[in-house]
């Protein structure tokens, strides 16, 4: 066999003193020994005192019966346990022992540290739910069997005792002054309920009624719908307590979590009746709402009894679930619309005219139903139904745009060409709002269609006359002020078409030395017939006098002439 290498020493070894860490194990402060040498002495004079108080059915016990009561057995076993208290070697081996009952494996630990014995050095049982303590470890039971028997007094810890029995079906309830256990029936007493209520984490005044802050004793007796909903819970006592929405989501701590964890097992639904009161604004008083929707609020409501769910997000849940559910008319945020009220939906959305007209129209288009999530998603419906998750036109447009922009660029504002596809995408990636780009596109489209009363189209004319038709519809489109930087670029003959429109716009202060003098004389000479132009134009683009194309054909024609230029004629 090798030999085991040699032992690797360093300077300083002899002398550096050895710190053995082990988790969940710490030094005991003078206050947590004295705390729990009491307790292990009250313990240790009466080994029932972490039993809670039998109000519920006890079966037999019986090795050869098939349905043991496992209550039965661990009383049965704690009597033997007890009468033994005091012999060390037979706590030993029963705290030991891998069989019999679990509960009284942690107790003749528990006796055995309360016979006698260092308390200097603690373990530490930690829970985020039911809290932490230092305990005595004594045998093989389970941390929080020996945590809650040594903490009887704590009224979260000593339940962790009962786990087992709980997960058989048998039910505890803990409070400040009292603990029970009610068999096979989960009856809670009158002094428990209130109890978990008034220590709850939302404050809740009233007696046999309670209610939270934004409700009334009025509202909770009489079930009143309220705009934002709120939540009622009916105990088996006949306890009733509303909670509102508000308070809800403003609690930093579960509020059902701060019930639960007073029972065992954790479940509140056993014991009370939940219902989210709340119907969408506009729904009929007389008509009921979909069995969809009620089901679908008693599913959100039985997980967040099971505290899966969380506050904040209750009544959203519940409210999505009612909605969801309904198959007909205009659902828009939390508000629904029969099918033929169209006019007052779109009213009670926020949005510019124009938005809402683009969303009538796409609204018209449709074959079947509709649903425009709030994150952008849109579900195809077979059921007649249009569901807006926002009650904002504009992010319900941007969800729309990318299938149905066609369908309003065609039928709202006639555009029917290449400029479609491009329109569509520019908008897609620019993000714009939708108010000010169909504002702006009306706007554009009303512009161009002025300018298409122009004798000659874009383009058709040749320079310098082609110069000023462009800054003729520069200026229409865009305003005077934008021409002038274009008429100082200009070079060559419309340099003094440049110079001439300048002129005639009075703008011409500090510029002459960009012109050459050619470029001025000319220009100067051209500037009667192309103020002419401009008078025609300003009637027949912006005073929409349509007989002024006359007047426009005219003037452009002595333009053409006093700049020696050749002018297409015009049917």
């Amino acid at each position: 066999m090798a030999k085991p290498p040699a032992e690797v020493s360093f300077p300083g070894d002899k002398n550096r003193r050895k710190k053995v860490r082990v988790r969940g194990i710490k030094q005991a402060s003078k206050e947590i020994q004295v705390r729990l040498e009491k307790n292990l002495q009250n313990l240790l004079d009466n080994p029932e005192i972490f039993l809670p108080e039998i109000r519920g059915e006890v079966g037999k016990f019986s090795f050869f019966s098939k349905n043991k009561d496992m209550m039965s057995q661990t009383l049965q076993e704690i009597d033997l346990v007890s009468k033994k208290r005091y012999d060390k070697k037979w706590l030993t081996r029963r705290m030991s022992k891998k069989g019999g009952d679990l509960v009284c494996r942690s107790l003749a630990g528990s006796l055995l540290a309360a016979n006698g014995g260092d308390l200097s050095t603690v373990s530490v049982f930690k829970n985020p739910l039911f809290g932490s303590a230092s305990y005595i470890r004594r045998g093989n039971g389970k941390q929080s069997h020996l945590a809650g028997i040594q903490n009887f007094n704590n009224t979260k810890l000593r339940m962790l005792v009962w786990d087992d029995h709980a997960k058989s079906g048998q039910w505890f309830f803990s409070w400040d002054k009292g603990f029970v256990f009610t068999g096979k029936t989960p009856e809670p007493p009158n002094e428990w309920i209130s109890y978990i209520l008034e220590n709850s984490s939302i404050e809740l005044v009233g007696g046999d009624i309670m209610w939270s802050k934004g409700l009334d004793k009025s509202i909770v007796s009489n079930k009143i719908i309220t705009g934002n909903g709120w939540l009622r819970l009916e105990f088996d006592n006949g306890v009733i307590a509303g909670i509102s929405r508000e308070s809800l989501i403003k609690t930093e701590d579960s509020f059902v979590q701060s019930m639960a964890m007073s029972m065992m097992p954790p479940k509140l639904g056993a014991i009370v009746k939940s219902d989210w009161i709340w119907r969408p604004e506009g729904w009929p008083e007389d008509r009921d709402l979909p069995i969809e929707g009620i089901e679908k609020v008693k599913e959100v409501l039985e997980q967040w009894l099971l505290m899966s769910y969380d506050d904040k997000k209750l009544a959203s849940a519940c409210r999505t679930g009612i909605l969801n559910s309904i198959k007909e008319g205009f659902v828009v945020g939390s508000s629904w619309y029969e099918n033929n009220d169209l006019d007052s939906m779109l009213e009670n959305m926020n949005g510019t005219d124009d938005e809402k007209e683009a969303l009538s129209c796409v609204l018209s288009s449709l074959d079947s139903g509709i649903h425009v999530r709030s994150d952008g998603l849109i579900i195809d419906l077979e059921e007649e139904v249009v569901r807006f998750e926002d009650s904002s036109c504009h992010p319900i447009l941007v969800a729309l745009w990318p299938t149905y922009g066609k369908v309003i660029l065609e039928q709202i504002y006639n555009i029917s060409n290449d400029d479609i596809d491009e329109i569509i995408e520019k908008q897609s990636q620019r993000k714009q709002g939708f108010g000010a780009f169909l504002r702006e596109l009306r706007e554009n489209l009303f512009v161009a269609n002025r300018i298409n009363r122009l004798p000659w189209k874009k383009e058709e004319l040749q320079s310098p006359l082609g110069f000023a038709d462009s800054l003729i519809r520069h200026a229409v489109e865009n305003g005077i002020s934008s021409t002038v930087s274009k008429a100082r670029k200009s070079k060559g003959l419309e340099m003094a078409m440049g110079w001439a429109w300048l002129n005639v716009h009075d703008r011409t202060e500090s510029d002459a030395w960009r012109f050459d003098e050619s470029s001025r004389d000319k220009g100067g000479d051209w500037v009667p017939a192309l103020n002419s132009l401009w008078n025609a134009a300003e009637e027949l683009l912006l005073n929409d006098n349509l007989e002024a194309v006359d007047d426009y054909k005219s003037a452009m024609e002595w333009l053409a002439e006093v700049s020696g230029s050749k002018i297409n004629e015009v049917e």
